[in-house]
């Protein structure tokens, strides 16, 4: 358990040494909503690049419905969308 929560802190240290280059509030805002984004992918063991693409490709899926597009269901909503289409 011990080596699962130092690479949880290890991920958080490494965002907040890079929050220092922020410009604006906003733009920390951002960059933490991406950085939780990520690590929920990680745990989830889905790929945050793909992850990331598919929301912004079904963007108006994501609004109507955006517990289906979470991390965690994934992996079966591209292939439901693709059928239903």
């Amino acid at each position: 358990m011990n080596n699962v929560c130092e690479r949880a802190l290890k991920k958080v240290i490494l965002h907040r040494k890079s929050a220092y280059f922020y410009k604006t509030e906003n733009g920390a805002r951002v960059g933490d909503l991406f950085m939780s984004l990520i690590h929920t992918c990680e745990l989830n063991k889905v790929n945050a690049f793909d992850y990331l693409t598919e929301l912004q490709k079904h963007s108006d899926e994501l609004s109507a419905q955006p517990g289906d597009r979470m991390p965690w269901n994934y992996q079966d909503t591209p292939q439901r969308s693709d059928s239903a289409g």
